[in-house]
């Protein structure tokens, strides 16, 4: 993924649209997003030298927004609702010990390997909290995918397939469990009727409480960037 140079530099994504007829830039307003929309035939140079000539309103959009978390040794960022510091670590694989997350290799790696751990976790916790509110629904969980969603949290297909933003685990785990709980209710109401929210609270009561911490600290969950990890 292409970079402008500078303290700190910008990492932009390329998007190529075959209707586009010039390029434009989006700073987004959740995540700081940078991306960078080009004719299809346009040379990814040409793509560049357009986000050098913005590269002022770019860095001013970007201070104006605030919020994105660099990743890196040091750093810090949420792991099932606590802060742990990103620490050098003499193991081979990834520690979490007390409030540190020990982390093997050079810190260009870190972004990397955190990001590893982080989806690796989700998806041990996703899949437990899954089964067991499907089963308490006498149902059966499909396939499971984690992706790196802006726009959702979860979902459920008429096929029983469960899809979660692996950016759970960094939430404290009772949300991981609401929306776990939220998902598998769509296996018996594929809505949002009263008969679906009926099902979610006989699952997972008082779920309003992590329903409303979501929609206050889930743009926190979305400002730490992990690179081209972010998928």
């Amino acid at each position: 993924m292409p970079f402008l140079s500078g303290i700190p530099p910008i990492e932009i994504t390329l998007r190529r649209s075959p209707r586009a007829r010039r390029f434009s830039l989006r700073v987004s307003a959740l995540d700081g997003r940078v991306t960078l929309s080009m004719p299809a035939r346009a040379r990814e140079a040409e793509a560049l030298d357009f986000a050098r000539q913005h590269e002022d309103w770019l860095r001013a959009a970007l201070a104006r927004q605030g919020g994105v978390a660099a990743i890196g040794f040091g750093a810090t960022l949420p792991l099932e609702g606590r802060d742990v510091v990103l620490a050098p670590g003499a193991s081979r694989s990834v520690q979490h010990v007390g409030d540190s997350l020990l982390l093997p290799g050079p810190e260009a790696q870190v972004a990397a390997r955190a990001s590893a751990y982080l989806r690796a976790l989700a998806r041990d916790r996703l899949a437990a909290a899954s089964d067991h509110y499907a089963g308490l629904l006498g149902r059966k969980v499909g396939r499971l995918t984690l992706r790196d969603t802006r726009s959702r949290w979860g979902s459920c297909s008429h096929e029983g397939a469960l899809m979660y933003s692996w950016r759970l685990i960094m939430a404290p785990p009772s949300v991981l469990r609401y929306v776990a709980a939220h998902e598998c209710a769509h296996l018996v109401e594929m809505n949002h009727s009263a008969a679906f929210w009926a099902v979610v609270a006989r699952v997972y009561p008082n779920w309003q409480v992590e329903r409303a911490w979501l929609h206050a600290n889930g743009p926190r969950l979305h400002s730490y960037r992990f690179g081209s990890t972010d998928a």
